[in-house]
């Protein structure tokens, strides 16, 4: 036997010079798509399905009806109690504010509210319309509830239905939302949002006056509290200044009164600062009277004396007559001497008069010195009253602290409680109805066309997972392309499935049928370096694939080369090439393995092109036994001197001693697999199994294919198509 290595086939059945790492290296999109044409009825067969289910399902749907109504809802953004820090200040984007309404449109207390306004706690039809009557069993009879559960059990579950139907839908980059009810009946759904609607803008002014209700009862007692301390102090105060006889008047301005206590002031206080204003008077007029005292006495004061100044006139009219007089006459002169005597009388006269003036001045000064020491001796007296004032007025002016700062306090809460009170009582609505409800005319669900696309759409992913699951379950080979990446062999070709009769079919060279086999035969030439190899050996992992058939079929098509060939029957368990030749298997194989040596008697030559045939013969006790001799390598040698090919029909591997016997002396093994018929795990532990016995393995061989189920369009000729559903005999 030629021990050698053998390259792989540089052309595959296809017709086509790619090599395989081509054929095997598809692409992702075309192996998914193969996937589809093969499992194409399984697909189909999906989606029907949930065509079916989506049809039955919309048909026995309760049409139902949805009512909405849009509500703006404003940002919070008054302060109305005016108290920095104490609310939040107003943000358009303020994103938490609106998941907080949303929230609140959504909740169990609104929706129980709702219920109970339509009373649908007492409302069996609701119940059954909206499809909880096995919730709900034994709570009505006769349309009237019973004892079975109480008010508030219905409450919430009505609220739990109207919750489960309600839809909030708010529209992006705006202050609109969209309230949304469901349900089989068109002006209940009207009626529910209308409600929800109104009972959301009730529900937020509640709120809005309970946020208030705590502060306003808080205050309350705060104001009670501080109205008590204010009346104990103001008490206190009073009988203090009692006791100590201290009195205080009202202040007419807000300047801090004696002691630090604003807006009172002390009589003492008062007295005093009046005779300190009474004696800078007093020293005013001293100081004055004094200097016109001592500036001259009567000088000044004879100036501006009237009476002064006119006698001064008049005497200064006399003394000029009386010096015309004295100019023309002599002193005696009488009219001159009258004059004189008129002009003495007014010097005495005037000097009368400017005595006067200087003991009035001089009593003027004495008065006002006098005054002045008694003004003083008044301011010491109050001085000293103002000491003791003082001194008793340290807890007088305490307990004028307590009261100033209680009536602060309580000025202050009350201002906050009128405040509050305010904004509890005038809110403004921040909610308002942009589209009132209106009841729907056609039913929002279901919706035919939309159910038949989500069952389409289901079907495919159904279908396509199915086809998916299948494909990787199936173990079976059915693509030329799975051979060399799953088996580590080269692919020699794929034989058909034909209808017609094989015999007629290899007599003619033009069918698909010994075209393929001319095809596996090309491929068995550039097996070795000196063409197909003399001693072939066709296998299989289990019967009825195919084996024999491929084996007489390749040796015919071996001796149509003018090569002269011989088929031998090795299959000595179950015989079958006798059946295909009409022959009789009264010797063959298995006389010479048991000793014969007359080879020629063996030999029977067929009507096929000069081929000859070899049967099984007689079946032995134990057909591993003749095989592990050396007869069968004798056999071989033998052969080989008088025929070019030798084509053994082997036995099946799997279970059996005999083809890995054979392998071990032939010149090569041709494997067949047949086309989703043998799984690869079964296929990989056979050609294992001829591996380990040395065997020279020249390729596979896929029989029974059909091209529907490959990644490729296999065929022959240049249609290459074959529609025929018949299966090869063994």
């Amino acid at each position: 036997m030629n021990d050698m290595n053998f390259p792989a086939p540089k052309a595959n059945s296809l017709g086509t010079d790619a090599p395989a790492e081509r054929v095997g290296g598809r692409s992702a999109l075309r192996q998914y798509l193969n996937i589809v044409r093969r499992r194409k009825w399984v697909i189909l067969g999906a989606i029907a399905a949930s065509l079916v289910v989506g049809l039955v399902a919309t048909l026995l749907m309760t049409p139902k009806y949805m009512a909405s109504t849009t509500l703006e809802i404003q940002r919070e953004s008054q302060n109305i109690i005016r108290v920095e820090g104490a609310q939040q200040e107003a943000n358009q984007a303020d994103l938490e504010f609106y998941q907080t309404q949303y929230g609140l449109l959504q909740s169990r207390s609104l929706a129980a509210r709702v219920a109970t306004e339509l009373r649908l706690y007492d409302d069996a039809h609701f119940f059954q319309m909206m499809g909880a009557s096995s919730d709900t069993a034994g709570w009505f009879e006769n349309g009237r509830p019973t004892r079975a559960a109480t008010r508030d059990e219905r409450i919430r579950k009505a609220a739990e239905i109207l919750l489960n139907h309600l839809g909030i839908s708010p529209e992006r980059l705006s202050r609109l939302v969209a309230v949304s009810f469901t349900s089989p009946d068109a002006d209940f759904s009207k009626r529910v949002v209308d409600a929800w609607a109104v009972h959301f803008i009730q529900a937020t002014l509640e709120r809005r006056v309970e946020a208030t209700s705590y502060a306003r009862r808080y205050l309350e007692g705060r104001l009670a509290q501080l109205r008590g301390r204010l009346d104990e102090s103001e008490r206190m105060l009073v009988g203090y200044a009692s006791r100590e006889r201290i009195i205080n008047l009202p202040a007419t301005t807000p300047a801090t009164g004696e002691g630090g206590v604003s807006g009172e002031r002390s009589i003492v206080a008062e007295d005093l600062v009046a005779i300190n204003r009474e004696l800078s008077r007093a020293v005013a007029d001293r100081v004055t009277s004094q200097s016109r005292l001592r500036a001259g006495g009567s000088v000044t004061e004879s100036l501006e004396n009237q009476a002064i100044g006119l006698m001064r006139g008049r005497r200064a009219e006399l003394s000029a007559e009386y010096a015309r007089l004295t100019t023309q006459f002599e002193a005696d002169y009488p009219p001159a001497r009258a004059l004189a005597n008129q002009i003495a009388q007014i010097d005495r006269a005037i000097s009368t008069e400017e005595g006067r003036v200087r003991r009035t001045l001089e009593q003027t000064y004495q008065s006002n010195v006098a005054r002045e020491t008694d003004l003083r001796n008044q301011v010491r007296s109050l001085e000293a009253g103002i000491l003791d004032l003082r001194r008793r007025s340290i807890q007088y002016n305490i307990f004028q602290r307590d009261v100033d700062t209680n009536r602060e306090l309580y000025n202050g809460l009350l201002q906050r409680y009128k405040e509050i009170g305010v904004a509890g009582g005038v809110g403004v609505n921040n909610i308002s109805i942009v589209d009132h409800a209106e009841a729907p005319e056609k039913p929002t669900s279901p919706k035919p066309l939309l159910n038949m696309a989500l069952a389409l759409l289901f079907g495919l992913v159904l279908g396509a997972g199915a086809a998916l699951a299948l494909e990787q379950i199936d173990e079976a080979i059915a693509d030329p392309t799975e051979i060399e990446t799953s088996l580590g062999l080269p692919f020699l070709g794929t034989i058909p499935k034909v209808s017609e009769d094989l015999a007629s079919a290899l007599d003619d060279r033009k069918s698909p049928i010994a075209e393929a086999y001319m095809s596996v035969q090309t491929s068995l030439s550039f097996s070795t370096d000196h063409g197909v190899p003399k001693s072939i050996a066709v296998t299989s992992a289990r019967p009825g694939e195919g084996k024999s058939t491929t084996s007489y079929a390749l040796a015919r098509a071996l001796a149509r080369r003018k090569k002269r060939t011989l088929l031998v029957d090795a299959d000595m368990r179950s015989p079958s090439v006798h059946v295909m030749t009409a022959l009789k298997n009264e010797t063959g194989l298995s006389n010479f393995l048991a000793g014969s040596d007359d080879v020629k008697s063996l030999l029977h030559l067929t009507n096929h092109d000069g081929m000859y045939v070899m049967t099984a013969g007689p079946q032995p006790p134990s057909a591993a036994e003749l095989l592990s001799g050396d007869r069968l390598e004798r056999l071989i040698a033998t052969l080989s001197e008088s025929f070019d090919h030798i084509v053994f029909d082997a036995p099946p591997v799997m279970g059996l001693a005999d083809a890995p016997l054979i392998a071990s002396k032939v010149e090569g093994m041709v494997f067949l697999i047949e086309s989703r018929g043998t799984k690869r795990t079964i296929a990989q532990v056979a050609i294992e199994r001829l591996r380990a016995a040395n065997a020279q393995m020249l390729g596979v061989v896929l029989a029974k294919f059909e091209s529907k189920h490959a990644h490729y369009g296999y065929g022959y000729e240049y249609g290459y198509g074959y529609g025929a559903s018949a299966t090869d005999g063994e």
